[in-house]
């Protein structure tokens, strides 16, 4: 078995066509499948149910091409332990972000790099939390960023920045009459969410401990949510860093909300085994270009992460 046998069914996972995948590995695609075979045989096993069309892995061929990633991974740390700083921070960085914190640091993120280090290529992909975790475990991503705590074995967890959830309220609702809603009152009435489609939740309805404010945002826009209580009155949730995108003339519609305040925490979050300590640096250098100082976290405010 060789680095370059895991290579060649990555590829083939990826392409889900032994043609594309021998021509993006500059073989001709004899010599892949011959390669493949050879790996099969040693292995005992089918990696690839050839019938298949598209071509797709066995279920013991997932497994072996999951493991194969992790593999390609760590042995892509390990040379990049023998280049410069400069050679460190070139080449692609991939990241993940959930759906409220892209609309956030994305913008400024491209910006940043395209500025301080030309030489690395961001890739920047919206996913659900679960979707993140799933992918940094098989080294497909090399940082996620989403609401923490996250207490994944494996996985290192950052703190990058905390912020408050706010009220947009709609002139209509009498709640707008208040300088600030308790949470309490908050939940006495419907909210506007986006989850398993837009709808209006009732609260009430759910019981103990089944609500949190951060399951408001897992796969929703919340452009989207200020919009429908624009259009049709009510209320709804919102973090804090997206204040900045609602109209000046539609500020008047937020308002805090107390006793208790709701807050969450967006953290960063790493493989155990990832080593690329200057390309972490130059993330959280953008990150404190975007996210205002006093959110940041105590451990940003120190200075230079150190793995």
């Amino acid at each position: 078995m060789t680095l370059q046998q895991l290579r060649y069914i990555v590829a083939i996972d990826d392409h889900r066509h032994f043609g594309k995948a021998a021509e993006a590995c500059g073989l001709t695609q004899s010599t892949l499948s011959l390669m493949v075979k050879k790996l099969e045989e040693e292995l005992d096993v089918r990696i690839f149910d050839r019938d298949a069309h598209p071509v797709s892995p066995t279920a013991v061929g997932r497994k072996i091409i999951d493991r194969a990633k992790v593999v390609l991974y760590n042995t892509e740390q390990i040379a990049e332990m023998t280049r410069s700083e400069k050679e460190l921070l070139s080449g692609p960085l991939k990241i993940a972000l959930i759906s409220t914190v892209s609309p956030v640091l994305i913008p400024g993120f491209f910006k940043f790099f395209g500025e301080r280090y030309p030489s690395i290529g961001l890739q920047t992909e919206e996913m659900l939390s679960d979707t993140i975790l799933d992918k940094l475990r098989k080294a497909e991503v090399d940082m996620g960023i989403l609401a923490g705590p996250v207490r994944e074995p494996g996985l290192l967890e950052i703190p990058l920045y905390h912020e408050r959830f706010l009220a947009y309220v709609s002139p209509a609702n009498p709640a707008y009459a208040q300088e600030s809603i308790r949470a309490a009152s908050l939940l006495e009435q419907p909210l506007w969410i986006i989850r398993d489609g837009l709808r209006q939740l009732d609260l009430r309805d759910l019981k103990d401990g089944a609500f949190t404010y951060d399951r408001f945002f897992e796969g929703g826009r919340v452009g989207i949510l200020i919009q429908v209580v624009n259009d049709n009155g009510g209320l709804t949730i919102i973090p804090e860093t997206h204040t900045g995108f609602i109209l000046y003339s539609q500020q008047h519609r937020i308002r805090p909300i107390v006793d208790p305040e709701p807050g969450r925490t967006i953290s960063m979050v790493i493989r155990n085994d990832y080593i690329h300590e200057a390309k972490l640096n130059a993330v959280v250098d953008a990150i404190k270009q975007v996210i205002p100082g006093e959110m940041l976290d105590n451990i940003l405010r120190k200075g230079r992460l150190t793995l």
